[in-house]
Protein backbone atom coordinates (compact mmCIF):
# COMPACT_ATOMS: atom_id res chain seq x y z
CA UNK A 1 0.00 0.00 0.00
CA UNK A 2 2.59 2.56 -0.92
CA UNK A 3 0.03 4.63 -2.35
CA UNK A 4 -1.92 4.98 0.78
CA UNK A 5 -3.13 8.82 1.23
CA UNK A 6 -2.68 9.78 5.26
CA UNK A 7 -5.24 12.44 6.67
CA UNK A 8 -3.29 15.16 7.86
CA UNK A 9 -3.42 15.45 11.65
CA UNK A 10 -5.45 19.06 11.88
CA UNK A 11 -7.91 16.77 13.64
CA UNK A 12 -7.05 14.34 16.60
CA UNK A 13 -7.02 11.42 14.15
CA UNK A 14 -4.81 9.99 11.59
CA UNK A 15 -5.74 7.33 9.29
CA UNK A 16 -5.65 6.05 5.55
CA UNK A 17 -8.32 8.04 4.03
CA UNK A 18 -8.27 6.13 0.99
CA UNK A 19 -8.14 2.96 2.27
CA UNK A 20 -6.32 0.13 1.64
CA UNK A 21 -6.80 -3.57 0.66
CA UNK A 22 -6.90 -6.67 2.27
CA UNK A 23 -7.53 -10.06 1.33
CA UNK A 24 -10.48 -12.19 2.39
CA UNK A 25 -10.40 -14.07 5.71
CA UNK A 26 -6.94 -13.12 6.23
CA UNK A 27 -5.85 -10.71 8.82
CA UNK A 28 -4.26 -7.48 8.19
CA UNK A 29 -3.30 -4.78 10.26
CA UNK A 30 -4.50 -1.23 9.49
CA UNK A 31 -1.49 1.16 8.59
CA UNK A 32 -1.03 4.55 10.13
CA UNK A 33 -3.68 4.71 13.05
CA UNK A 34 -2.64 7.57 15.16
CA UNK A 35 -3.88 10.20 17.37
CA UNK A 36 -2.93 13.45 18.44
CA UNK A 37 -5.15 14.16 21.95
CA UNK A 38 -4.96 17.31 23.42
CA UNK A 39 -5.25 16.07 26.88
CA UNK A 40 -3.04 13.16 28.49
CA UNK A 41 -5.87 11.41 30.39
CA UNK A 42 -8.97 8.93 29.64
CA UNK A 43 -8.17 8.51 26.54
CA UNK A 44 -10.39 5.87 24.48
CA UNK A 45 -10.47 5.32 20.66
CA UNK A 46 -13.32 3.24 19.34
CA UNK A 47 -13.79 1.36 16.00
CA UNK A 48 -16.22 -0.88 14.13
CA UNK A 49 -16.83 -2.31 10.68
CA UNK A 50 -19.53 -4.30 9.56
CA UNK A 51 -18.33 -7.12 7.55
CA UNK A 52 -15.01 -8.72 10.29
CA UNK A 53 -13.63 -8.25 13.40
CA UNK A 54 -10.81 -5.79 15.03
CA UNK A 55 -8.02 -6.77 17.16
CA UNK A 56 -5.33 -5.85 18.83
CA UNK A 57 -2.10 -7.66 18.60
CA UNK A 58 0.10 -8.92 21.29
CA UNK A 59 -1.61 -7.25 23.82
CA UNK A 60 -0.03 -6.50 26.85
CA UNK A 61 -1.11 -3.42 28.85
CA UNK A 62 -3.94 -1.18 28.43
CA UNK A 63 -7.48 -1.54 27.94
CA UNK A 64 -9.34 -3.28 25.22
CA UNK A 65 -13.42 -4.30 25.15
CA UNK A 66 -14.41 -6.33 22.08
CA UNK A 67 -11.69 -7.76 21.09
CA UNK A 68 -11.80 -10.08 18.16
CA UNK A 69 -15.80 -8.65 17.34
CA UNK A 70 -17.00 -6.17 15.47
CA UNK A 71 -16.68 -2.92 17.95
CA UNK A 72 -13.43 -2.40 19.28
CA UNK A 73 -12.59 -0.08 21.76
CA UNK A 74 -9.43 1.41 23.31
CA UNK A 75 -9.13 3.01 26.66
CA UNK A 76 -5.31 4.27 27.92
CA UNK A 77 -4.37 7.53 30.61
CA UNK A 78 -1.03 7.47 28.26
CA UNK A 79 -0.86 8.49 24.75
CA UNK A 80 2.16 6.97 23.73
CA UNK A 81 0.46 3.87 24.88
CA UNK A 82 -3.12 4.42 22.93
CA UNK A 83 -0.73 4.65 20.00
CA UNK A 84 0.94 1.88 20.65
CA UNK A 85 -2.04 0.13 20.09
CA UNK A 86 -3.40 1.91 17.46
CA UNK A 87 -0.36 0.27 15.78
CA UNK A 88 -1.26 -3.25 16.56
CA UNK A 89 -5.05 -3.45 15.42
CA UNK A 90 -5.74 -5.63 12.92
CA UNK A 91 -9.08 -5.90 10.31
CA UNK A 92 -9.93 -9.77 9.49
CA UNK A 93 -12.90 -10.13 7.23
CA UNK A 94 -15.30 -12.72 7.94
CA UNK A 95 -17.37 -13.23 4.21
CA UNK A 96 -15.41 -14.38 2.05
CA UNK A 97 -15.79 -12.52 -1.16
CA UNK A 98 -12.70 -11.99 -4.01
CA UNK A 99 -14.51 -8.48 -5.06
CA UNK A 100 -15.99 -6.04 -1.73
CA UNK A 101 -15.64 -3.53 0.62
CA UNK A 102 -15.71 -2.53 4.39
CA UNK A 103 -15.85 0.27 5.90
CA UNK A 104 -14.60 1.23 9.78
CA UNK A 105 -15.90 3.99 11.51
CA UNK A 106 -13.50 5.63 13.99
CA UNK A 107 -14.22 7.61 16.98
CA UNK A 108 -11.62 9.64 19.19
CA UNK A 109 -13.30 12.25 21.47
CA UNK A 110 -15.80 13.90 20.30
CA UNK A 111 -13.96 13.57 16.55
CA UNK A 112 -15.20 10.94 13.98
CA UNK A 113 -14.25 9.37 10.53
CA UNK A 114 -14.56 6.99 8.15
CA UNK A 115 -12.64 5.05 5.73
CA UNK A 116 -12.95 2.11 3.75
CA UNK A 117 -10.94 -0.99 3.16
CA UNK A 118 -11.10 -3.04 0.03
CA UNK A 119 -11.36 -6.75 0.30
CA UNK A 120 -9.66 -8.44 -2.91
CA UNK A 121 -8.33 -11.39 -3.41
CA UNK A 122 -5.22 -11.98 -5.48
CA UNK A 123 -4.98 -12.90 -8.98
CA UNK A 124 -2.66 -15.80 -9.11
CA UNK A 125 -0.01 -13.71 -12.05
CA UNK A 126 0.25 -15.08 -15.75
CA UNK A 127 3.87 -14.93 -16.35
CA UNK A 128 3.81 -17.06 -19.80
CA UNK A 129 4.33 -14.73 -22.62
CA UNK A 130 3.33 -16.87 -25.69
CA UNK A 131 5.45 -15.06 -27.90
CA UNK A 132 8.24 -14.27 -25.72
CA UNK A 133 11.39 -14.83 -27.38
CA UNK A 134 10.00 -15.81 -30.65
CA UNK A 135 10.25 -14.46 -34.22
CA UNK A 136 8.82 -16.32 -36.08
CA UNK A 137 5.05 -14.83 -37.17
CA UNK A 138 3.46 -18.06 -37.06
CA UNK A 139 3.97 -18.83 -33.85
CA UNK A 140 3.03 -15.64 -32.62
CA UNK A 141 -0.56 -14.46 -34.90
CA UNK A 142 -3.42 -16.63 -35.70
CA UNK A 143 -5.90 -16.06 -38.26
CA UNK A 144 -9.30 -16.15 -37.44
CA UNK A 145 -12.36 -15.63 -39.55
CA UNK A 146 -16.47 -17.12 -39.07
CA UNK A 147 -17.83 -18.06 -41.74
CA UNK A 148 -21.62 -18.57 -43.25
CA UNK A 149 -22.87 -20.00 -46.50
CA UNK A 150 -19.47 -18.30 -48.21
CA UNK A 151 -17.73 -21.25 -48.88
CA UNK A 152 -16.46 -19.61 -52.10
CA UNK A 153 -15.08 -16.33 -50.85
CA UNK A 154 -13.68 -18.35 -47.58
CA UNK A 155 -11.63 -20.32 -50.07
CA UNK A 156 -10.18 -17.17 -52.11
CA UNK A 157 -9.24 -15.61 -48.40
CA UNK A 158 -7.26 -18.76 -47.87
CA UNK A 159 -5.82 -18.81 -50.92
CA UNK A 160 -4.74 -15.32 -50.56
CA UNK A 161 -3.38 -15.72 -47.06
CA UNK A 162 -1.48 -19.22 -48.24
CA UNK A 163 0.46 -16.79 -50.84
CA UNK A 164 1.80 -14.63 -48.39
CA UNK A 165 1.84 -16.88 -44.85
CA UNK A 166 1.72 -20.60 -46.23
CA UNK A 167 2.49 -21.90 -42.43
CA UNK A 168 0.46 -19.62 -40.17
CA UNK A 169 -2.92 -21.34 -38.17
CA UNK A 170 -5.89 -19.89 -39.77
CA UNK A 171 -9.08 -21.33 -37.30
CA UNK A 172 -12.60 -21.23 -39.08
CA UNK A 173 -15.73 -21.02 -36.94
CA UNK A 174 -18.39 -22.63 -39.42
CA UNK A 175 -22.40 -21.96 -38.54
CA UNK A 176 -23.45 -22.86 -41.82
CA UNK A 177 -26.89 -24.89 -42.89
CA UNK A 178 -25.24 -27.93 -44.70
CA UNK A 179 -21.50 -27.52 -43.59
CA UNK A 180 -19.20 -28.38 -46.59
CA UNK A 181 -15.33 -29.23 -45.79
CA UNK A 182 -12.33 -27.05 -45.07
CA UNK A 183 -9.07 -28.45 -45.87
CA UNK A 184 -5.70 -27.35 -45.89
CA UNK A 185 -2.64 -27.61 -43.89
CA UNK A 186 -2.72 -25.80 -40.28
CA UNK A 187 -6.51 -25.19 -40.53
CA UNK A 188 -8.63 -25.91 -37.80
CA UNK A 189 -12.17 -25.77 -38.48
CA UNK A 190 -15.31 -26.18 -35.85
CA UNK A 191 -18.28 -26.89 -37.17
CA UNK A 192 -21.31 -25.53 -35.10
CA UNK A 193 -24.78 -25.69 -35.05
CA UNK A 194 -26.88 -23.86 -37.81
CA UNK A 195 -26.85 -20.42 -37.30
CA UNK A 196 -25.71 -19.82 -34.22
CA UNK A 197 -24.53 -16.49 -35.14
CA UNK A 198 -22.22 -13.67 -35.72
CA UNK A 199 -20.73 -13.00 -32.19
CA UNK A 200 -21.08 -16.81 -31.36
CA UNK A 201 -19.15 -17.83 -33.83
CA UNK A 202 -16.00 -15.18 -32.45
CA UNK A 203 -16.23 -16.95 -29.44
CA UNK A 204 -15.58 -20.08 -30.50
CA UNK A 205 -12.51 -18.98 -32.65
CA UNK A 206 -10.85 -16.94 -29.64
CA UNK A 207 -11.60 -20.11 -26.92
CA UNK A 208 -9.46 -22.11 -29.55
CA UNK A 209 -6.27 -19.31 -29.72
CA UNK A 210 -3.16 -20.32 -28.46
CA UNK A 211 -1.21 -17.79 -29.67
CA UNK A 212 -0.30 -14.19 -28.05
CA UNK A 213 -2.05 -12.31 -31.40
CA UNK A 214 -5.05 -13.13 -33.44
CA UNK A 215 -5.79 -11.65 -36.76
CA UNK A 216 -9.81 -10.90 -37.55
CA UNK A 217 -10.72 -11.00 -41.02
CA UNK A 218 -14.07 -11.43 -42.52
CA UNK A 219 -14.59 -14.26 -44.16
CA UNK A 220 -14.93 -12.40 -47.89
CA UNK A 221 -11.82 -10.50 -47.59
CA UNK A 222 -8.65 -10.86 -49.80
CA UNK A 223 -4.89 -10.51 -48.52
CA UNK A 224 -3.10 -8.15 -50.58
CA UNK A 225 1.03 -7.37 -51.09
CA UNK A 226 0.20 -4.44 -48.17
CA UNK A 227 -0.96 -6.75 -45.67
CA UNK A 228 1.77 -7.10 -43.34
CA UNK A 229 0.86 -8.87 -40.23
CA UNK A 230 4.87 -7.89 -39.43
CA UNK A 231 3.84 -4.57 -38.93
CA UNK A 232 0.82 -5.25 -36.43
CA UNK A 233 3.17 -7.13 -34.45
CA UNK A 234 6.08 -4.41 -34.27
CA UNK A 235 3.71 -1.92 -33.15
CA UNK A 236 1.69 -4.40 -30.39
CA UNK A 237 5.38 -5.23 -29.14
CA UNK A 238 6.21 -1.91 -28.97
CA UNK A 239 3.22 -1.13 -27.06
CA UNK A 240 1.86 -3.23 -24.22
CA UNK A 241 -1.98 -3.66 -24.13
CA UNK A 242 -3.02 -1.85 -27.09
CA UNK A 243 -5.44 -3.55 -29.69
CA UNK A 244 -4.70 -2.46 -33.44
CA UNK A 245 -6.79 -2.24 -36.10
CA UNK A 246 -6.35 -1.75 -40.31
CA UNK A 247 -7.47 -0.33 -43.05
CA UNK A 248 -10.08 -2.11 -45.78
CA UNK A 249 -9.23 -1.31 -49.53
CA UNK A 250 -7.36 1.96 -47.88
CA UNK A 251 -9.97 3.31 -46.07
CA UNK A 252 -8.71 4.70 -42.86
CA UNK A 253 -12.10 4.57 -40.27
CA UNK A 254 -11.95 6.73 -36.96
CA UNK A 255 -14.37 6.63 -34.54
CA UNK A 256 -15.04 7.11 -30.63
CA UNK A 257 -17.26 7.38 -28.06
CA UNK A 258 -18.00 9.79 -25.04
CA UNK A 259 -20.30 7.94 -22.41
CA UNK A 260 -22.41 10.79 -20.35
CA UNK A 261 -23.24 8.85 -16.96
CA UNK A 262 -26.32 11.36 -16.24
CA UNK A 263 -29.10 10.57 -13.75
CA UNK A 264 -28.27 7.09 -12.28
CA UNK A 265 -31.96 7.12 -12.53
CA UNK A 266 -32.07 6.99 -16.28
CA UNK A 267 -29.53 5.60 -17.54
CA UNK A 268 -26.55 7.43 -19.60
CA UNK A 269 -26.09 8.82 -22.74
CA UNK A 270 -23.33 7.70 -25.59
CA UNK A 271 -22.14 9.59 -28.46
CA UNK A 272 -20.69 8.11 -31.20
CA UNK A 273 -18.09 11.03 -32.65
CA UNK A 274 -16.06 10.22 -36.13
CA UNK A 275 -12.66 11.66 -35.08
CA UNK A 276 -10.07 9.86 -32.45
CA UNK A 277 -8.58 11.09 -29.20
CA UNK A 278 -4.94 11.48 -30.23
CA UNK A 279 -2.51 10.63 -32.51
CA UNK A 280 -0.55 7.40 -31.50
CA UNK A 281 2.77 8.83 -29.90
CA UNK A 282 5.98 7.02 -32.27
CA UNK A 283 3.86 6.12 -35.00
CA UNK A 284 3.04 8.34 -37.54
CA UNK A 285 -0.35 7.28 -39.49
CA UNK A 286 -1.73 5.56 -36.26
CA UNK A 287 -4.30 7.46 -34.33
CA UNK A 288 -6.00 5.87 -30.89
CA UNK A 289 -9.71 5.56 -31.31
CA UNK A 290 -12.28 3.14 -29.60
CA UNK A 291 -13.18 1.18 -32.80
CA UNK A 292 -12.03 -0.24 -36.34
CA UNK A 293 -13.55 -2.32 -38.93
CA UNK A 294 -13.34 -5.53 -39.15
CA UNK A 295 -9.74 -6.18 -39.66
CA UNK A 296 -7.61 -5.73 -36.90
CA UNK A 297 -4.75 -7.39 -34.81
CA UNK A 298 -5.32 -8.11 -30.94
CA UNK A 299 -3.62 -9.18 -28.06
CA UNK A 300 -5.61 -12.80 -27.46
CA UNK A 301 -6.09 -12.28 -23.58
CA UNK A 302 -7.20 -8.41 -23.65
CA UNK A 303 -10.57 -9.95 -26.05
CA UNK A 304 -10.97 -12.58 -24.08
CA UNK A 305 -11.63 -10.30 -20.95
CA UNK A 306 -14.01 -8.68 -22.89
CA UNK A 307 -15.98 -11.33 -25.14
CA UNK A 308 -18.19 -11.02 -27.77
CA UNK A 309 -22.29 -10.87 -26.94
CA UNK A 310 -23.59 -14.31 -28.57
CA UNK A 311 -27.47 -12.76 -28.18
CA UNK A 312 -26.26 -10.45 -31.53
CA UNK A 313 -26.44 -13.03 -34.25
CA UNK A 314 -26.97 -11.25 -37.52
CA UNK A 315 -25.37 -7.64 -36.74
CA UNK A 316 -23.00 -6.87 -34.71
CA UNK A 317 -19.48 -5.09 -34.11
CA UNK A 318 -19.79 -1.87 -32.98
CA UNK A 319 -21.62 -3.26 -30.15
CA UNK A 320 -17.62 -4.94 -28.92
CA UNK A 321 -16.38 -2.10 -28.93
CA UNK A 322 -18.57 -0.35 -27.08
CA UNK A 323 -18.26 -3.09 -24.54
CA UNK A 324 -14.46 -2.64 -24.66
CA UNK A 325 -14.67 0.84 -24.04
CA UNK A 326 -12.45 1.14 -20.62
CA UNK A 327 -10.95 -2.27 -21.02
CA UNK A 328 -9.26 -2.07 -24.56
CA UNK A 329 -6.95 0.39 -25.62
CA UNK A 330 -7.71 0.40 -29.80
CA UNK A 331 -5.54 2.21 -32.35
CA UNK A 332 -6.38 2.72 -36.00
CA UNK A 333 -3.03 2.65 -38.99
CA UNK A 334 -3.00 3.59 -42.19
CA UNK A 335 -0.83 1.26 -44.62
CA UNK A 336 -2.13 -1.88 -42.77
CA UNK A 337 -4.31 -2.74 -45.62
CA UNK A 338 -6.29 -6.18 -46.35
CA UNK A 339 -8.68 -6.48 -49.52
CA UNK A 340 -12.41 -6.96 -49.97
CA UNK A 341 -13.62 -9.13 -52.35
CA UNK A 342 -16.47 -8.28 -54.83
CA UNK A 343 -19.59 -8.93 -53.30
CA UNK A 344 -22.31 -11.26 -54.85
CA UNK A 345 -25.72 -12.04 -54.33
CA UNK A 346 -26.83 -14.87 -52.29
CA UNK A 347 -30.22 -15.33 -51.37
CA UNK A 348 -30.19 -17.59 -48.70
CA UNK A 349 -27.28 -15.99 -47.39
CA UNK A 350 -28.66 -12.19 -47.42
CA UNK A 351 -32.04 -13.73 -45.69
CA UNK A 352 -29.95 -14.90 -43.06
CA UNK A 353 -27.54 -11.42 -43.14
CA UNK A 354 -29.95 -8.80 -43.08
CA UNK A 355 -32.40 -8.33 -39.73
CA UNK A 356 -35.49 -7.27 -40.20
CA UNK A 357 -37.33 -4.33 -38.06
CA UNK A 358 -38.27 -6.76 -35.48
CA UNK A 359 -35.03 -8.11 -34.89
CA UNK A 360 -33.42 -4.27 -35.09
CA UNK A 361 -35.49 -3.24 -32.26
CA UNK A 362 -34.75 -6.44 -29.91
CA UNK A 363 -31.33 -6.01 -30.61
CA UNK A 364 -31.33 -2.39 -29.31
CA UNK A 365 -33.59 -3.48 -26.46
CA UNK A 366 -30.30 -5.55 -25.12
CA UNK A 367 -28.07 -2.89 -26.05
CA UNK A 368 -30.05 -0.43 -23.96
CA UNK A 369 -30.99 -2.60 -21.09
CA UNK A 370 -27.35 -4.07 -21.07
CA UNK A 371 -25.10 -1.11 -20.90
CA UNK A 372 -27.60 0.93 -19.11
CA UNK A 373 -28.53 3.42 -21.58
CA UNK A 374 -30.98 6.38 -22.09
CA UNK A 375 -30.50 6.90 -25.87
CA UNK A 376 -27.40 6.85 -28.20
CA UNK A 377 -26.21 9.42 -30.66
CA UNK A 378 -24.80 8.83 -33.67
Amino acid sequence: NADIIIAPANSPLQYPMTGFRVSPLKKSLIPVLTSFALTQSCLQVSLSVKSGVLSVEDVLDGDQEGQGQSELTISSSNLTQLNDLLSRVTYTSTIYHIRTSDLVYFTFEDHKAIFPIMIRRPSVPVLYDPGKGKTNINSRVTIITKTFLRYKELNVLIQSIRKFYPKIKIIVADDSLNPEPVSGNNIEHYIMPPAQGWFAGRNLAVSQLTTKYFLWVDDDFEFLNETRIESFVEIMEALPELDLGGEVLGELVLLYYLYDERDESDGGCLRRIKGLHQPLPGNDGCFLVDGVVNYFLARTDAVRRVGFDPFLKRVGHTEFFIDGVGKLMVASCKGLSVGHQTHRAQHKYDFYRNQGKLEEERKLAHHFFKNYLNYIMY
